[in-house]
């Protein structure tokens, strides 16, 4: 008999935002005449900048020539892309080897499969609100998992605590879903507690592009010994609009090295190239192609336009909810506003309130844990006109 990973009966039935989409699309075969906003699932509406395009189109006709055409590739990337990613770390005060990045279909693909070079044995932190990926794939993995909350007396960005023993720690920064972004010193004591315990980090950076206030880190690798004890996961999915044409990238230090259950000692870095080499084949050539060209200074501009439009989105909704005096955190160095429900409701209580009363689409906060029921997450992602005919929805809004 063929036995099936048990651990997948410890899942919830439905995905976060299957979910959603199930109750949408329930709603608006009732009401067909009824125009839908959509604040919820974190995908981009602009178009890549023209750029990549650009790069992406003579990638193209390179492949359709005998002398240029390319099969296989390098799993962790080409170099070209590699050297662009070393360039753009140096921007911030970061320095890598080209070695130690390695270039994927995104960073929702990485924090699952990282999990293939831990040993199930360990112990997972992750903060509640929290990235449903994060859980669920330790879960699928039967590991035991411990939860740090989150909520408003510590600004939704839980801290260390000594007391707690972990292997393998989560941390969001700019957070999805409560956009908080932690500081140096923050980051700074969690380095310090992953080298007291041992632990490893896995800091995902998806949303660094998105920080304006020069004070807040857009790598763990700014702290001291990160390199040490951290893992870095990124995307172009929010930064340059990849989300359906899917690149990220995962920095593994060279120096990062752990034990085996029988004391033998393995370089990370050599282990996860193992694991993609074999697993993996690595992202289209005209897709990384693509991406070089988001690290140009041309394509870095084209980007900032894009990404300035969403955080003027964000923006516009944080201020109606000022107008309101409902409390919310994120929006500022985040694309995604963290609001509180009005009226002491239910998380899926506002969303079927927003959605029948407003026809507005958001996530439900206790979808992403338990310290998340009675918050509720928006998105910026949304075209400017939809925005703000949201706001003005918003101002509907019964008075708290």
């Amino acid at each position: 008999m063929a036995w099936v990973n048990e651990n997948y009966a410890a899942l919830e039935d439905s995905y976060l935002f299957s979910e959603v989409a199930h109750r949408v699309a329930a709603f608006t075969a009732v009401h067909p005449e009824k125009k839908i906003i959509r604040l919820g699932i974190g995908d981009v509406t602009l178009p890549l900048a023209p750029v990549v395009v650009e790069a992406m189109q003579r990638a193209v006709f390179e492949m359709g020539v005998k002398e240029t055409f390319r099969g296989y590739g390098p799993e962790q990337g080409y170099d070209f892309l590699h050297e662009a990613l070393v360039k753009y770390y140096a921007g911030f005060g970061v320095s890598l080897e080209s070695s130690e990045i390695f270039i994927s279909d995104g960073a929702k693909s990485d924090c699952g499969n990282i999990t293939d070079i831990f040993d199930d044995a360990n112990i997972i932190l992750v903060p509640d609100p929290v990235y449903p990926v994060y859980l669920d794939t330790n879960i699928m993995r039967g590991r035991r998992i411990i939860f740090m909350k989150g909520s408003p007396e510590n600004q939704f960005l839980p801290m260390p605590d000594d007391a707690v023993k972990a292997d393998i720690i989560y941390l969001c920064s700019p957070n999805n879903p409560t956009g908080a972004a932690y500081s140096k010193e923050q980051l700074e004591a969690w380095v310090a507690y992953a080298r007291k315990q041992d632990a490893v980090i896995l800091y995902d950076a998806a949303y660094e592009a998105f920080i304006g206030d020069e004070t807040l880190p857009r790598s763990i690798f700014l702290v001291e010994g990160a390199k040490e004890c951290a893992i870095e996961l990124c995307s172009l999915s929010k930064t340059a609009g990849f989300t359906g044409t899917r690149c990220g990238y995962t920095v593994v230090p060279k120096v990062l090295k752990r034990k085996t259950k029988t004391g033998k000692e393995l370089f990370l870095n050599k282990m996860w190239l193992r694991r993609q080499t074999t697993k993996f084949n690595g992202v289209p050539y005209i897709v990384q192609r693509g991406a070089e060209a988001v690290f140009t200074p041309e394509g870095q501009k084209q980007c900032r336009e894009n990404l300035a439009y969403y955080k003027e989105n964000a923006k516009l909704i944080g201020n109606v909810l000022e107008e309101k005096n409902i409390s919310y955190y994120g929006g500022k160095n985040s694309p995604y506003i963290w609001m509180q429900c009005p009226n002491h409701m239910k998380s899926w209580e506002f969303f079927d309130y927003l959605l029948e009363n407003l026809g507005i689409v958001g996530t439900p906060g206790s979808g992403f844990g338990s310290m998340g029921e009675g918050w509720f997450r928006l998105t910026a992602f949304a075209s400017r006109e939809a925005t703000q005919e949201a706001v003005e929805r918003f101002r509907s809004l019964p008075p708290q």
